[in-house]
C-alpha cells in the first residue's frame, strides 16, 4: 500500500503523524511511504532522515494526496485541503467530525473512508490513540491557565500554589477521565486546591483512592458545577463523549458569576467545547474575555510540544497503520473491533451514530455500507 504523510497545515501545528520508526517498519513490510518536504521540520525530524529508512519525499501536498492510498495526519484536514482529497481514499486521523458539518458533508462527498484516532475504542472503552494526547492536553491546560492567570495576562494575579501564609488557588476540573486526571496530578503538584466534578460515581471514588484523598470530588450537575465554578480561580473543561459534540455544562449566566481575571481553558473544544462561551483560538490569538473571565479554547494544545506529542501519538497509531496498510481497510475493520469504531464515514455515508446525532445527519449502519 502507498502510505502518504503530508505536512500539517493548521495554525501553529507542529506535530507530523509518522516518524521515521514507523516508515521504517512499514518499508519492511513491503508499502511504500511519501512525505511531504518539511513535515517534520517543526519537531527535529528532517527530510534526510525520513528518505535513510526508505520514504520518498515529495515537494507538493498535492503529489502526497494524488498518489497515496492511506492519508495518515495529525489533525483533520482544512478547506484548503478538501479538494487534494480523492474518492475512495483512507484518511486515518483525528477527525472531530461531531464540531464540524463542513468538514463531515466534504468527507462523505468525496466519498472518503474516513478512520477518526479519537473514536478507536477498546472493549474497556478506553480510547488508544485519543489518550496519549488527552494526557499531554490536561497536564498543559493547568500551565496554560496558571499563565493567564498571571496580572500582566489580564488574571487575577494568583499564584496556584500560594505561599506560606497564602491561600492557594482554586482549580475546577469538570471530567475525570484522562484529561482531567492529568490536570489535577500537575495541580496538586503546584499545591493547588482541586474540584473534579463528574457524573459517574465510580470513577470519583477511583479519583479520590489514586489521588489520596487530596482532592474535592463532586457529583456532576448543574447545582454542583455553578457552585463550584463561582468559587474558581481556573476552570478546566474536561468533558469527552466518544465522537459526540461535547455537552454545554457551564452556561453564559455561570460565567457572569465569576470573578473577573478567572480562567478557563476548555481542552473539550475539539469537540464543540464544554462551555457556552466557549469559540475555537489558536496559539496566535490563544484568549478572548466574556465578562472579564479569560478564555482559553485552542483546539490543537499538543502541538505546542510537538516532539513530545509527535512521538506519543506515533508510538499508539502506528500498529493500526501498519494493520490498514497489511490487510487492507476492510479487512482490517472487520479484524479489529476497537479499529472498526474508529470509522466515521464511508462510500459517502455517516456510519457514525454519535456524529449523526450531533450534526441532524442521516446515520446509516455500517453493516448496510
Amino acid at each position: 500500500m502507498i502510505i502518504g504523510v503530508p505536512r500539517e497545515i493548521k495554525n501553529n501545528e507542529t506535530r507530523v503523524a509518522l516518524v521515521p520508526a514507523g516508515v521504517r517498519a512499514l518499508v519492511e513490510r513491503g508499502h511504500e511511504v511519501i512525505v511531504e518536504k518539511s513535515a517534520g521540520e517543526k519537531v527535529g525530524i528532517t527530510d534526510e532522515g525520513y528518505f535513510q529508512v526508505g520514504a520518498q519525499v515529495k515537494t507538493q501536498a498535492a503529489d502526497i494526496f494524488n498518489e497515496a492510498e492511506l492519508i495518515v495526519k495529525v489533525k483533520e484536514p482544512l478547506p484548503q485541503e478538501y479538494n487534494l482529497l480523492r474518492e475512495g481514499q483512507i484518511l486515518f486521523t483525528f477527525l472531530h467530525l461531531a464540531a464540524s458539518l463542513e468538514l463531515t458533508r466534504a468527507l462523505l462527498g468525496r466519498k472518503i473512508t474516513g478512520i477518526a484516532y479519537e473514536t478507536v475504542q477498546l472493549g474497556n472503552g478506553s480510547l488508544p490513540l485519543l489518550t496519549p494526547m488527552s494526557e499531554i492536553a490536561g497536564k498543559m491546560s493547568v500551565q496554560i491557565g496558571s499563565h493567564y492567570l498571571e496580572t500582566e495576562n489580564g488574571g487575577k494575579g494568583i499564584l496556584l500554589g500560594g505561599v506560606p501564609g497564602t491561600r492557594p488557588g482554586n482549580i475546577v476540573i469538570i471530567g475525570g477521565g484522562v484529561v482531567g486526571t492529568n490536570a489535577a496530578k500537575v495541580a496538586l503538584g503546584l499545591g493547588a486546591n482541586v474540584t473534579i466534578l463528574d457524573v459517574n460515581l465510580d470513577r470519583l471514588r477511583y479519583l479520590d483512592d489514586i489521588l489520596g484523598g487530596r482532592v474535592v470530588t463532586l457529583a456532576s450537575n448543574p447545582a454542583s458545577i455553578e457552585d463550584a465554578v463561582a468559587d474558581s480561580d481556573l476552570v478546566v473543561g474536561a468533558v469527552l463523549i466518544p465522537g459526540a459534540r461535547a455537552p454545554r455544562l457551564v452556561t453564559r449566566n455561570m460565567i457572569g458569576k465569576m470573578r473577573k481575571g478567572s480562567v478557563i481553558v476548555d481542552v473539550a473544544i475539539d469537540q464543540g467545547g464544554c462551555v457556552e462561551t466557549s469559540v475555537p483560538t489558536t496559539y496566535d490569538n490563544p484568549t478572548f474575555t466574556v465578562d472579564g473571565v479569560i478564555h482559553c479554547c485552542v483546539a490543537n494544545i499538543p502541538g505546542a510540544v510537538g516532539r513530545t506529542a509527535t512521538f506519543a501519538l506515533s508510538n499508539a497509531t502506528l500498529p493500526y497503520v501498519l494493520k490498514i496498510a497489511d490487510l487492507g481497510y476492510e479487512q482490517a475493520l472487520l479484524s479489529d473491533k476497537a479499529l472498526g469504531k474508529g470509522l466515521n464515514v464511508i462510500k459517502g455515508k455517516l456510519v457514525s451514530e454519535a456524529v449523526a446525532e450531533s450534526l441532524g445527519l442521516e446515520y446509516t449502519p455500517v453493516d448496510m455500507v
